[in-house]
């Protein structure tokens, strides 16, 4: 026998013993887990910024309803929704959000309606700021699109890996004059 030729149990054994590349292997099968976690953490993180973003959106639009200045300018449901539009940053889109305005004459006479039924769909939205002393409802929601999904926990309540983002406000609206 020669002495290149080599039996293959011998290669097995030269194959088990070479450490050089020992890395290089754990890496791989490690690093698509690691990333995948670390990419679910961030988009969570990112999520749950926009929802704070969202609710702070929330107030200052009610702000606006609550002092009377809304109702005073003779806004409508058009020029309420492009003045929360200005108000959004970078991270959300005007086209996809959602603004509903409800006003009641007592607080005991107010009622929640849901801004997505059970297949995430709008419903009918309404704009009523109400006048001095009356109840308000204003609802702000959103659709936040999730990209890294299906890796064990998905968070997405709609379709198409979409999550509702939800944020109110409910006050009583000062005695402005009108």
């Amino acid at each position: 026998m020669s002495s290149s030729a080599v039996s293959f149990g011998q290669l097995l054994r030269r194959f088990r013993d070479n450490r050089t590349a020992a890395s290089a292997v754990e890496f791989a099968i490690v690093a698509p887990l690691f990333l995948a976690l670390l990419f679910a953490i961030i988009e969570t993180a990112l999520m749950f910024f926009a929802g704070q973003v969202l609710e702070t959106m929330t107030q200052d639009a009610a702000r606006m309803i609550l002092t009377g200045q809304a109702q005073t300018a003779n806004y409508q449901q058009t020029d309420f929704k492009t003045y929360v539009c200005n108000q959004i940053p970078a991270i959300f889109s005007c086209a996809n959000l959602i603004v509903n305005v409800q006003s009641f004459s007592s607080p005991s006479s107010a009622s929640y309606m849901s801004l997505f039924d059970a297949s995430c769909n709008t419903p009918t939205l309404s704009y009523s700021p109400g006048g001095p002393g009356d109840t308000v409802l204003i609802q702000v929601g959103y659709k936040w699109q999730l990209f890294v999904t299906g890796f064990g926990s998905n968070i997405a309540d709609c379709p198409n890996s979409q999550k509702k983002l939800v944020a109110s406000a409910a006050f009583q609206n000062e005695p402005y004059s009108n």
